[in-house]
């Protein structure tokens, strides 16, 4: 962000501190939800400072501010929790709850942090290397080295010496690369094992590399957006969803993962649409063609859910129920590891 947004937002959010310190459950309804209000009318205006917007607000606004990275996952996440706060708000009969409370100071907090944190003084630039050097000032011992072939006194030889360095010097690049390289190309991997082992902040924080580094990867868009819909904010999984077909229209998980993300609300036929496009677009996925026969069953088409469920053989998908409205919450797809899905507390997980 240019250093007139970055002053410009931070000037709107300072505007919201007076009642961010004065937001206390002990305080009155009143007061407080219009102290709620007022946090949340300073975090919009800095995001539109952040965006150059003028019209937007609520979560376009917020899905403008993440598309373009000014935000990352957790940014957006608190602040699309703060925003379904400020939605309840517009209810006059609505008290505050404490809850209401941690996720406007969270939401201010977050954005709050990423501002401070871009608004140190800009590195001085690096000094350019010098385009000319003296043959004088290039070091001379080298060839001292070279010329002197006589062994030292209880040493090596200059030769020896020498070979010696080239070898060092060889296996410090070769294992400097093998060790750095290593850590630092794959953060989609990274991200995944810490995902798996339950460090969710480490693979936030991995994936969101994964973005900066490659836009156009469609697969930590994909977890981000599993990790959204494990917290319930189906918004924010949404989002990320679009961000990853946007990179990749055909990717098959992002598709299945779509249709995860709708037939857990309860949207069976949408969901049914992006099942089908994933099973298209992988015609091998089993856990895509048995979601795709327990949506089909889910909207009373038994016969075709039929077909897909025997297609897919048996997984989490085989316990779902014909009846149509059944409340959402039931198993739903995961992401694949190494091309297939494997069942974890019979729910399907990467």
């Amino acid at each position: 962000m240019s250093t007139l947004e970055q002053r410009s937002a931070r000037g709107a959010l300072d505007a919201a501190r007076p009642a961010v310190a004065r937001l206390d459950s002990a305080r009155g309804p009143e007061d407080l939800a219009a102290d709620l209000i007022d946090t949340w009318n300073a975090i919009e205006a800095a995001l539109r400072s952040l965006t150059g917007s003028t019209v937007l607000s609520g979560q376009p606004l917020i899905r403008e501010a993440r598309q373009r990275q000014l935000i990352d996952f957790d940014q957006a996440n608190a602040i699309a929790g703060f925003q379904a706060v400020h939605d309840r708000l517009q209810n006059t009969s609505y008290r505050p709850t404490d809850s209401d409370i941690n996720a406007a100071r969270s939401a201010f907090l977050k954005l709050d942090t990423l501002l401070m944190g871009d608004g140190g003084a800009a590195p001085p630039p690096p000094r350019p290397a010098p385009r000319d050097v003296p043959p004088a000032a290039a070091p001379a011992t080298p060839e001292v080295i070279i010329a002197d072939t006589a062994p030292a006194r209880g040493g090596l030889p200059s030769w020896a010496i020498l070979a010696l360095v080239v070898v060092v010097a060889a296996a410090i690049v070769g294992g400097g690369y093998a060790i750095f390289g290593r850590r630092g190309e794959d953060p989609i991997k990274q991200g995944i094992q810490a995902y798996q082992s339950g460090q969710r902040e480490v693979a936030v924080s991995a994936f969101n590399k994964a973005v900066r580094e490659d836009p156009h990867a469609a697969l930590p868009h994909v977890y981000l957006a599993r990790m959204a819909r494990e917290v319930g904010n189906f918004t924010l999984a949404n989002q990320e969803l679009q961000l990853a077909l946007t990179a990749d229209p055909n990717n098959a998980t992002a598709l299945r993962e779509m249709g995860a993300n709708l037939l857990t609300q309860g949207n069976y036929e949408l969901a049914r649409r992006f099942y089908v496009r994933a099973v298209q677009a992988d015609p091998t996925d089993k856990t895509a063609i048995g979601y795709l026969g327990c949506t089909l069953m889910r909207l009373g088409r038994a016969p075709e859910a039929a077909n897909f469920l025997t297609r897919a053989g048996p997984g989490p998908w085989s316990n779902c129920t014909p009846a149509v409205g059944t409340p959402p919450g039931m198993p739903t797809a995961g992401l694949p590891n190494a091309g297939a899905p494997s069942p974890v507390g019979g729910v399907p997980r990467p």
